[in-house]
């Protein structure tokens, strides 16, 4: 009976002793990773390929997505004769997925100039006239993100003749009395002059608060306009400073440009940007009605908006807290009509004599 008891005491040891081992087994040892699906390299452009270019294996570069992810159009590892020695067939940016679609064989042609397939679908590239000073010093160059500013001067109309106010004026002359003692009346067709130079100008009648007597006033110069300036395109890319080459670049370094040209590249006088269709037409609008066009650079990493107010004279004395002047019993002399920039060294021109 003892030994039957010693017996099953021996058992359950050792069951509880295989369960502990197998208990710090299943804790302790290394667990097994499950076995991860086999990702598929692909190709991709590794650097920017221009349209019709000959694509080599410098241009190309390889990551690994999901075998379920790989679609048919695309190249994958063990499939790079096929992309190699092809042509380009659109512009692939740096980091584009190349599908058989982007590449073919023998020259792309090309419809159209060139640089046209560097602008984005539902955009178009308009010129504008520009100078040193709208150019931000020359700061401004392909590829920039600008905004454009547009100032313009504002007159006063007579609505029905479309002309600028005040008015001129010309004589009616009484020629006698008609049957029935109606006045006859004639209007001068000649405009009065006054000194023999200046034509009459409509005035109006004011009333004198000294002498109680009216008076007819009439205007000493002719309509001051009214200037305004508003930003009006903003983070605007631009396609072309200066003109596009009418022919591609000599690779001759013999072959110099001739002086207009170098003066082109010198000094561009106009700037092409990429904008959608109506804006096109509003520049347009702007050109040829005389404003004045300015760009501002910015960060071509800022993609933000700023909701600007058109500068007028009200906006500038309000904004910067600008008094006027006060009517004082004394003034400064020299008297100074209009302001002039100082002269500086660098804008005195020396001309050397001739040997």
């Amino acid at each position: 009976m003892r030994r039957g008891r010693i017996l099953i005491f021996l058992v359950l040891i050792v069951v509880v002793g295989l369960a502990l081992l197998a208990l710090v087994f299943t804790q302790f040892s290394p667990t097994a990773t499950p076995t991860q699906a086999a990702f598929t390299d692909v190709f991709y452009a590794a650097q920017n390929i221009p349209q019709g270019t000959t694509i080599t294996r410098e241009m190309l570069g390889t990551f690994s997505i999901p075998p379920e992810n790989v679609a048919e159009v695309m190249f994958t590892a063990g499939e790079e004769s096929a992309i190699v020695g092809q042509t380009a067939r659109f512009t692939l940016d740096q980091g584009t997925l190349i599908t058989a679609s982007m590449v073919g064989t023998g020259p792309v042609e090309i419809s159209g100039p060139a640089w046209a397939v560097q602008i984005p679908s539902g955009m178009v590239a308009a010129a504008i006239p520009t100078n040193r000073l709208s150019l931000v010093g020359y700061g401004v160059n392909d590829g920039a993100h600008v905004n454009v500013n547009a100032c313009m001067l504002f007159v006063d109309v007579d609505p029905a003749y479309q002309s600028v106010l005040p008015n001129l004026t010309s004589l009616v002359i009484g020629t006698g009395f008609l049957e029935g003692q109606l006045p006859t009346l004639s209007a001068d067709a000649a405009v009065r002059l006054e000194d023999g130079t200046h034509p009459t100008r409509q005035g109006r009648i004011e009333l004198d608060p000294t002498l109680q007597q009216p008076f007819y006033i009439v205007p000493s110069e002719f309509q001051r306009p009214r200037l305004v300036c508003q930003m009006i395109l903003q983070d605007v890319v631009v396609m072309k400073l200066g003109n596009f080459a009418l022919q591609a670049p000599s690779t001759d370094p013999n072959v110099t440009p001739s002086p207009a040209q170098a003066q082109q590249q010198a000094s561009p006088d106009i700037v092409t940007l990429m904008v959608n269709p109506q804006d096109s037409i509003s520049l347009n609008y702007f050109v040829y009605s005389g404003a004045m066009l300015t760009m501002s650079l910015r960060n071509p990493n800022d993609t933000s908006r700023f909701a600007a107010e058109s500068a007028t004279l009200t906006s500038m004395l309000t904004q910067y807290n600008i008094s006027l002047p006060s009517k004082l019993p004394y003034a400064s002399q020299p008297r100074i009509d209009l302001l002039q920039p100082p002269v500086l060294p660098n804008d005195i021109i020396t001309v050397q004599p001739q040997q």
